[in-house]
């Protein structure tokens, strides 16, 4: 049986080397500002627990508080020994039920270089998979071309005339706002 859980600090700790071999380091986040979103309630550090062998199967960081009531899927990713199962599946399954009450849940795809060509692909169909929607946006970290998705769940699908707010809204509650401005880089929608 499979279980998400909320994680404390001490497994952010054993977690955090594996953020840094599984996403860019231009793309992540903090170890500190991380344990302050913590702290502060604005990212919730979630672990998927098979209980059939007793151990974690994935993880998930969700930047949970901002002035328009959705979620950001930040990271998420399952352990290489259960890759390829289904866990991903799973883990996405458990995160929908969780952030169920939310206007909906906005996942941020890089383009950084990947030793797997089809990684963006495979991305792609996967989050469009669960009814997550490509946002029109000009967005990019670290100079990096982002993909916005949106599921939505309450809200609306269209938060291209917002993104470009809420985006940073989320970032400078447990960052520096220079910070996030140094990371972030997104545009409000040209007008037609």
């Amino acid at each position: 049986m499979l279980t998400l859980q909320k994680a404390g600090h001490r497994d952010l700790e054993r977690y955090y080397p594996l953020l840094e071999t599984d996403f860019d380091s231009e793309e992540l986040v903090g170890k500190l500002a991380l344990h302050r979103g913590m702290m502060n309630g604005t990212v919730d550090f979630l672990t998927l627990h098979d209980g059939d062998s007793g151990m974690d199967a994935g993880y998930a960081v969700v930047l949970t508080k901002n002035l328009y009531g959705y979620v950001d899927l930040k990271y998420m990713a399952v352990m290489p020994w259960f890759r390829g199962r289904g866990f991903g599946v799973q883990l996405m399954r458990e995160l929908n039920r969780r952030y169920a009450d939310a206007q909906g849940v906005l996942a941020e795809i890089s383009e950084f270089d990947d030793p797997d060509p089809d990684r963006l692909r495979k991305l792609r169909k996967f989050f469009t998979r669960f009814g997550y929607e490509e946002l029109k946006s000009d967005y990019r970290i670290a100079g990096v071309k982002t993909n916005l998705y949106v599921k939505p769940m309450k809200g609306n699908a269209d938060l291209a005339p917002v993104v470009h707010r809420l985006l940073p809204d989320f970032y400078t509650r447990f960052m520096p706002a220079s910070a996030v401005w140094r990371m972030l880089d997104i545009k409000a929608p040209e007008k037609e």
